[in-house]
């Protein structure tokens, strides 16, 4: 049995790891750790004020600390649900222990440390383990990940926007002169746990942010090997990520050829639903593991859409895919 540690429990997604986890059958939770001024210290994650809907699954506590020299010694896994930042100075400690790591924010996630001074603002200190992480976009990079220590969890908006675009781009159907546009709406859980203003729901209106400068476009951009023009919003709901992408096909391509590459790469990837007809809502992935892809197209215009849940697919679900991948367990073991 596989020993699990969660760093960053307290927050949306590391309570979905911890619900996630309680159900692996080759997996247990050895702990789950918060940071020391963490205001969740002490408390059952299944706690009224916290997530009583993990009462009687998962009554564990949440242990404030940043030394994990007592707790080291009985983890396999290591599943950092945290800021940038955090990650970034865990992750190596972790990774130098022995342990696999699945960090879910961004501290890792391109293979570059110039990309880390300009688009988040610090230097990199781990290049020795940023050149050996592996970008855990499951339905693309299964074998890496089979073989990997540390896996960088793509954000959600990333994955909303990179799975309906790889097999257009891979299978050479878009007019390289144009540029993607995507435009993605975020419900107020994608901000966090953490109060503020910005992400209080009887203040969240549907507004765009960030407008050229979110840094998550960088992150798609490079992993697609394309530029994109990226918009994110926030919208007024709970949680999920609905993405529209509008592209130019190339002269001569019809709709066909968009729902046969659509098939060719997630035909055998259970986690993503392609519609050969129509589109997908919201609606239909809230609560659930999947990316469902539609799309349609008229003349050169072609739009996709893609729909998720941000913490699920877009977070904790695919960090948990991404496990059972590198453990050589069924991909969908404990999401469906």
């Amino acid at each position: 049995m596989l020993k699990a540690l969660i760093v960053g429990a307290s927050g949306y997604a590391g309570a979905q790891l911890a619900y996630y986890l309680s159900k692996h059958p080759q997996v247990e939770i050895a702990a789950l750790t918060v940071s020391e001024n963490s205001l969740d210290a002490g408390k059952l994650i299944s706690d009224y004020d916290l997530y009583p809907q993990l009462k009687g699954v998962v009554d564990l506590p949440l242990i404030a600390t940043r030394d994990y020299s007592s707790i080291i010694e009985n983890v396999d896994i290591v599943f950092l649900a945290t800021e940038h930042v955090v990650s970034h100075d865990l992750a190596p400690y972790f990774l130098d222990k022995g342990c696999i790591v699945f960090d879910l924010s961004g501290a890792f996630r391109v293979n570059l440390a110039d990309f880390y001074t300009q688009y988040y603002g610090f230097t990199h200190q781990y290049k020795h383990w940023l050149d050996k992480a592996v970008y855990g976009l499951a339905e693309w990079n299964d074998n890496a990940i089979k073989k990997a220590q540390l896996i960088a969890v793509p954000g959600c908006y990333p994955t909303a926007a990179q799975l309906p675009l790889k097999p257009m781009i891979t299978e050479g159907l878009l007019d390289p002169a144009y540029w993607p546009v995507i435009n993605a709406i975020s419900g107020v859980s994608g901000a966090g746990r953490k109060a503020s203003l910005k992400n209080h729901f009887c203040e969240v209106s549907i507004h765009a942010y960030s407008l050229f400068a979110h840094r998550h476009q960088p992150e798609i951009a490079y992993h697609l090997d394309q530029q994109v023009i990226f918009t994110p919003h926030l919208g007024n709901f709970k949680r999920g990520i609905h993405a529209t992408i509008t592209c130019r096909v190339k002269q001569g391509v019809i709709a066909d050829d968009i729902l046969n590459a659509l098939n060719k790469y997630y035909k055998n990837k259970p986690l993503v639903r392609i519609y050969q007809k129509d589109w997908p809502s919201l609606k239909s992935v809230e609560g659930l593991p999947y990316c469902d892809i539609g799309f349609v197209l008229k003349d050169d215009h072609l739009i996709m859409i893609s729909v998720e849940d941000n913490l699920l697919k877009g977070a904790a679900a695919q960090a948990m895919q991404c496990m059972n991948i590198r453990f050589g367990f069924n991909e969908t073991t404990s999401l469906i």
